[in-house]
């Protein structure tokens, strides 16, 4: 494809990615088996053997094949963010952002580009769970017509170390212990909270996955940071510190610690099955692109350093301007070839992004590509589909493992005679990448700027942020966590060195919790906050919430009324009872049983709406539905309760009620339990 047409096919809005994909794509469905090499296969249950009983031979080569091929099908697991999942959509920009920045994607309002995702965890292996408490990340890499952008951001806006040669230190403590390899996808265990203790760079970052952020609902609902801070540059050289957050339209939820640990046992693919499902019923997981912009003029006019990847930038301070929206609009076929092979790269960018001298960033500059080269076995991974660019790419690298390109140039080598001096560079006015001139000056040395050395205010400014039951959880992941630790020394350090600084009654609390001395210091005297690090404020729907409903025969009106209701505003229906199978109500409607209440759980579901019904095991059945009401009710779930399901929730002087609602008289009920979902969690209920 020549530049022209790639330009063409862009500016019609194509999803040009997938159409370059749908080369690769192949179905072997309803065709017949074959070698690699295209050789049709008559037998592939047995090896070739000299006689029935006989030993194999070692001619049988469509056995070596095979087999061969099956140990070689794994590669080297990423180091961190093992444990991810893809999909695929486009980034539409809102308006043209031409006055900050020359990237082409960001140049003209409705302008389309296709990109692929990937969400992660960051310290499990591949086979961990979804939901353990822990970091979040989001890659996005959009295919522009002048070369990938690779947009990486993590679930919080802060990061654990300042300098990029602290991050194998901090990884190193986190994960697994090299002795036993335990524990799996958590941080609670000592090595972990030793490391936090003595290095305050990580209280902050520790403290916003001790809160609600550290467990996510879904990933459709995840807030994400670039942490580190980039430069927009103009075309007239104007160069802009920029941080990119992606807010999700659905708003920030969480589980509760609890369902988060229950979830991972229950259905360890909990955020990817939520992903797929979403996409495949058509509610497409949308997130608004927003930017930070300071001038670089501005660089010292904060309390902060803008380069301090620990640190955020309140929104209140420095405002979000949102630019463009993602929408996720397919699924991945292969998770391997789409997901497990995608490489992202910080440094891919195109004209108009530049890079900062954030000491993490700068960093991760070198390792990313180091790393992919490694884990994907040649530097020639950026070839495959999922990693190739949709615009033209020449030069003269050649060879390598797995090189598919074929070069068919008689040099390859700049500059020379014999190709009139091609591949050519391309001046900056006529597209060719141009690095932003900033002015360097300074002795060679290894130390750190002392702006990077306030490790508590914006902490306190968190904690001082969240409202009650936020800081009520957090004290709940600090206790749990911190409470895994075996070493008293390591426990009490966490208190007394980190903790009370952020705030003494909390550190004292959890103190109580983990067995040690209450501190004596003193939390540090800032009581700033900030209203958007607070999920309380974020928007909420009943929209893809799921509701399970709670079902035997002998249904009426009023619940396929009130179902009705439920799918008109988006909910997703789980029909729910004792067996597969249908249940049968009244007029001979049929409702379709996706689950039985020994397959799936109240865990795994956001509200229940409780009709009960007859059931041949009605005993068992009444106390199983018993069951999923109590455990929902005491994660303040939504509760819908039809005239026949009464029975099952009354109201007494040890509870309440808050967010129940109950269908008995009340001609509104259906659009009031939407109202109940939409809420998500009822935190006044007792």
């Amino acid at each position: 494809m020549d530049e022209k047409s790639s330009r063409n096919q862009h500016s019609d809005n194509r999803d040009v990615k997938q159409d370059q994909l749908d080369q690769f794509r192949v179905k072997d469905s309803g065709k017949p088996m074959t070698t690699q090499e295209g050789k049709k296969r008559s037998q592939d249950q047995d090896q070739l053997k000299a006689g029935i009983r006989g030993p194999s031979l070692r001619q049988d080569y469509e056995f070596f094949e095979k087999m061969s091929h099956f140990v070689h099908e794994e590669i080297p697991e990423r180091v961190v963010h093992a444990r991810g999942y893809s999909a695929y959509g486009e980034f539409e920009c809102y308006q043209s952002m031409k006055h900050v920045t020359k990237a082409v994607f960001l140049q003209e309002a409705g302008k389309k580009t296709p990109i692929t995702v990937r969400f992660s965890t960051v310290q499990g292996a591949k086979g961990s769970y979804d939901t353990a408490r822990d970091l979040r990340c989001k890659g996005v890499k959009l295919y522009t017509e002048e070369g990938n952008v690779d947009l990486t951001t993590i679930a919080m806006p802060v990061l654990i170390n300042q300098d990029a040669m602290k991050f194998p230190d901090a990884m190193h403590a986190y994960q697994s212990k090299q002795s036993d390899d335990i524990p799996t996808a958590s941080g609670a265990h000592d090595r972990f909270w030793d490391y936090v203790a003595n290095n305050d760079e990580a209280l902050h970052m520790v403290l916003w996955i001790m809160s609600d952020r550290g467990i996510l609902r879904s990933y459709r609902m995840m807030e994400s940071w670039s942490i580190n801070t980039y430069l927009f540059v103009n075309d007239q050289d104007v160069a802009s510190f920029v941080r990119y957050v992606w807010k999700p339209v659905l708003g920030v939820h969480s589980l509760l610690q609890d369902e988060a640990l229950k979830i991972g046992g229950l259905d360890p693919d909990f955020h990817r099955k939520d992903l797929r499902e979403a996409i495949d019923k058509g509610a497409y997981p949308e997130y608004e692109l927003g930017v930070q912009l300071i001038s670089m003029e501005d660089e010292f006019k904060f309390d902060f350093d803008v380069l301090d990847p620990a640190k955020f930038w309140p929104e209140e301070l420095v405002p979000v301007q949102m630019i463009g929206k993602l929408t996720l609009n397919r699924n991945i076929d292969n998770y391997f070839t789409e997901s497990e092979q995608v490489a992202f790269n910080p440094g891919n960018v195109v004209p108009g992004i530049d890079f900062s001298n954030d000491p993490v960033l700068q960093g991760r500059l070198m390792a990313y590509r180091e790393t992919q080269n490694h884990r994907l076995g040649s530097s020639n991974y950026a070839e495959l589909p999922i990693n190739r660019s949709v615009c033209p790419f020449h030069n003269n690298q050649r060879r390598g493992f797995m090189r598919q390109r074929i070069d068919v140039d008689k040099v390859n080598y700049h500059e020379n005679s014999l190709a009139d001096n091609t591949p050519y560079t391309v001046p900056p006015e006529e597209g060719g990448y141009k690095d932003y001139p900033g002015k360097v000056d300074g002795y060679k040395i290894r130390a750190r700027s002392e702006s990077f050395k306030d490790y508590y205010s914006q902490p306190r400014i968190f904690w001082n942020s969240l409202t009650p039951i936020e800081k009520q959880h957090t004290i709940e992941g600090l206790s749990y966590q911190v409470g895994k630790v075996k070493s008293e020394s390591v426990r009490q350090q966490v208190v007394d060195k980190q903790l009370v600084h952020v705030d003494k009654e909390m550190a004292s609390i959890v103190a109580d919790n983990i067995g040690v001395n209450r501190p004596s210091g003193s939390n540090v005297s800032v009581s700033t906050s900030y209203p958007s690090l607070s999920q309380s404020n974020t928007p909420r729907y009943a929209y893809t919430q799921k509701a399970g409903v709670l079902i035997g025969d002998g249904f009426g009106n009023e619940v396929t009324e009130t179902l009705n209701v439920l799918e008109q505003n988006g909910v997703f229906v789980v029909i729910i009872s004792d067996r597969l199978g249908t249940v049968a109500g009244a007029g001979g409607r049929e409702l379709k049983v996706d689950d039985t209440f020994i397959t799936t759980s109240p865990y795994l579901v956001d509200s229940l709406y409780i009709v009960g019904g007859r059931s041949k095991h009605q005993a068992k059945f009444d106390s199983q539905v018993t069951e999923y009401v109590h455990t929902a009710y005491q994660h303040y779930k939504p509760i819908g309760v039809a005239s026949t399901g009464q029975p099952y929730i009354q109201a007494s002087k040890n509870n309440n009620l808050a967010g129940v609602v109950f269908a008995a008289n009340n001609t509104d009920f259906g659009e009031e339990f939407v109202s109940a979902i939409a809420e998500h969690r009822f935190w006044n209920r007792t």
